[in-house]
């Protein structure tokens, strides 16, 4: 029995499996679609589309960090400069060394930014610089304090 490209696809797309394989399936069964897909199965052939889109939309999302970058800066050069996925892994692996990081950077004036490449900012970037300019309010604040209670000190 010949085989065609329309059972080829029918076969391709049920048990989403490369051309090759379901061709080998149908001749090996004379054309038999039922035969065919029962054999990739026995085989562990078929693969789960859920699985599959899965995979493809955890790769997409990783291509998309790896292109969007984490960015540290002082008012000179960047200090850190690395891809979205490799802060999230950091993230997760070190977590209180990482907060502990973040707010050295914006107590000592770091500008903390997530730029795509191409230099597109995102508005989380607001967010940062709010948080960096109301610690640094209250670095200003503590440290007039500090100072006027020194003053008084010294004055008594």
């Amino acid at each position: 029995m010949k085989i065609t490209l329309e059972q080829i696809d029918l076969l391709k797309k049920r048990a989403n499996v490369s051309y090759a394989d379901a061709k080998e399936a149908l001749e090996k069964f004379e054309g038999d679609t039922v035969q065919a897909l029962v054999y990739l199965e026995k085989e562990n052939k078929v693969k789960s589309k859920n699985k599959s889109d899965f995979m493809s939309k955890l790769k997409s999302i990783i291509k998309k960090g790896n292109r969007t970058k984490f960015i540290i800066k002082n008012s000179e050069n960047t200090v850190l400069n690395i891809p979205v996925t490799l802060a999230i892994i950091i993230t997760i692996i070190g977590t209180p060394f990482v907060i502990i990081g973040l707010l050295i950077a914006l107590l000592t004036k770091h500008k903390i930014s997530i730029e795509k490449i191409g230099g597109k900012n995102y508005d989380v970037n607001k967010v940062f610089d709010k948080m960096s300019s109301a610690v640094n309010d209250m670095a200003s604040d503590f440290q007039s304090n500090e100072n006027e209670t020194t003053k008084n000190t010294k004055e008594e």
